[in-house]
Parts: structure tokens; C-alpha cells; sequence
């Protein structure tokens, strides 16, 4: 069975499902609005069980998943939903020893995802123009303990990229399509690239010049996400929906000339199962 150990990162959830997050430290203490959790009390048990604060009020012991993270993460502005960052994370094929590149770090929440994903041999590298928005995510990798596997530059990324041959390049800006030929400097042949936008018209715009800077298989889409209330005698959807957050677009880079012609197809019939024989 495993056991908590000094230095592991814990969600505490009470009945009331309010999340505490600390690292388990010798000597430290929680401060919560039920009373405090003294560290001493969670090292060496068993994940899954529970503490009481010195009010009596009881928590459970849980790793945290990246989920957990994500949801309460501090934030100066928008991040990227859950719900679209699985998806984003499996078209950019984030996965250890990886190098991808970000554009818009922002409050952090896909560079936290993609740190997770790439591992400690893995490097993810996150460009921002804004040093308070930075600040802040360097604030959160630390606070996970991810902020070993990222670079944060800021910088413009109008300049250039310092990176080519990456695996992978997202892109969280307002005009991604002003910035292609840099991106795909910074792209190795075949690799993946992905934007996320708030309206169609910018991917239209996206789309439009991705066609003009060698970038084929281009795709857009948006991701709906519905649950359900878990009462077994009631089972049916919740009154409410997170809809749509934004659209995702994704494209290979391309070498020159390599893409060969789109042939236009019709919209797919019924399905023939007739068998032929040979006569």
C-alpha cells in the first residue's frame, strides 16, 4: 500500500467538496476555514484514507490529477477547458521525451498539461508577451512541481522562435495566422500544429493562410461536453451543458509542394454490401 511521503503534492476534500492542495512537508500546516491540518498527520498514511483537522472536521488523502490541478488553477485570465485539452493534448501526440512549443502561455494551464505529458526528459518551451502572465505560470508549474521541464521566454513571437525541428507547436493567440512562417521554421516536417480560437472568422482567417505557408490536412472543430446527474433511480442529463468554448484547429507541416492534389468527393451514400462475384 502505498503512502503519502514528504514532498508529494495531496488534495484534501472534505464533505463539503471544497479542495485543499498542499506538499507534504515535516513541520507544516494547513489553514482552512474547518480548522488546521497539520502535515505530521498525513505523512506515512495510506492515500485514500482520511485526516481531521485540530476542529475534527474530516478530509480524504488524494493524489491529485491533472484534472484536479487544472480546474483550481490560479488564473489572470481564460484558460483552456479540460474538455478541449485532452484532445489538444492527443492531436499534438504529447507524450515523454517530446519537445512542443507554445505560443500564448498565458495563466499556464496548457503548459501545466503538456509539462505533465512530455516528462522530465521531455522540455516544453511557452512564449508570452506579457512578463505578469509568465510570472504567473511560473508560480503555478511550481506549484505542481513541473517547473524543472519548462522554458518560459518572453518574448514576441513576430521575432522568431529560437526552436526548429520541434515535435509539436500550439498556438493560443487572437491572430495565429499573422505568425505562420515562423511557426513553420520552428516545426519539424510532418509535425503537428494547433490553435485555439473564440470565433469562426478567425478560423477562417487561419485556415485561409494555412493553405498559403505549406501546412496540409488542416482540420476545425469544436469539442461539447454534457454530464449527467449519477442518481441510478434518476438518471438523466444535468440542466446545464459546457458548450462551446472555442474553436480547435489543427494542420501538418508540410514540405513545399508536397501535398498532393484535394480530390472532391460527394457526400457519402449508402453504404453498397453487395458482394461481386467474378463471372
Amino acid at each position: 500500500m502505498k503512502l503519502v511521503e514528504a514532498g508529494e503534492l495531496v488534495l484534501l476534500l472534505g464533505g463539503d467538496r471544497k479542495p485543499f492542495f498542499l506538499r507534504a512537508t515535516d513541520g507544516g500546516e494547513l489553514q482552512t476555514h474547518h480548522g488546521v491540518v497539520r502535515h505530521a498527520s498525513i505523512l506515512g498514511q495510506p492515500w485514500g484514507t482520511d485526516v481531521h483537522s485540530h476542529l475534527g472536521y474530516a478530509f480524504l488523502i488524494l493524489p491529485p490529477s491533472l484534472h484536479d490541478l487544472l480546474l483550481y488553477l490560479r488564473r489572470q485570465s481564460q484558460i483552456i477547458f479540460p474538455k478541449d485539452l485532452g484532445y489538444i493534448l492527443l492531436r499534438l501526440s504529447a507524450g515523454p521525451g517530446r519537445t512542443i512549443l507554445e505560443a500564448g502561455t498565458g495563466s499556464g494551464g496548457l503548459t501545466t498539461a503538456l509539462a505533465w505529458m512530455v516528462g522530465p526528459q521531455g522540455r516544453v518551451v511557452s512564449y508570452d508577451r506579457r512578463e505578469d502572465m509568465q510570472l504567473l505560470a511560473r508560480q503555478n508549474l511550481e506549484r505542481v512541481g513541473l517547473e524543472a521541464q519548462v522554458t518560459l521566454k518572453h518574448r514576441d513571437i513576430g521575432d522568431g522562435f529560437d526552436e526548429t525541428d520541434a515535435d509539436a507547436l500550439f498556438l493560443d493567440l487572437p491572430d495565429p495566422h499573422l505568425f505562420l512562417p515562423q511557426v513553420r521554421a520552428a516545426l519539424r516536417n510532418g509535425a503537428p500544429l494547433g490553435a485555439i480560437l473564440p470565433t469562426a472568422n478567425q478560423v477562417s482567417e487561419l485556415v485561409e493562410a494555412l493553405d498559403r505557408n505549406s501546412f496540409g490536412f488542416i482540420e476545425a472543430c469544436e469539442i461539447m461536453l454534457r454530464f449527467y446527474k449519477t442518481v441510478p433511480a434518476r438518471l438523466r442529463p444535468v440542466d446545464r451543458m459546457v458548450a462551446h468554448t472555442g474553436y480547435l484547429v489543427f494542420a501538418r507541416a508540410l514540405i513545399p509542394g508536397s501535398l498532393p492534389p484535394v480530390a472532391i468527393v460527394e457526400e457519402p451514400g449508402p453504404v453498397d454490401t453487395t458482394i461481386l462475384e467474378d463471372d
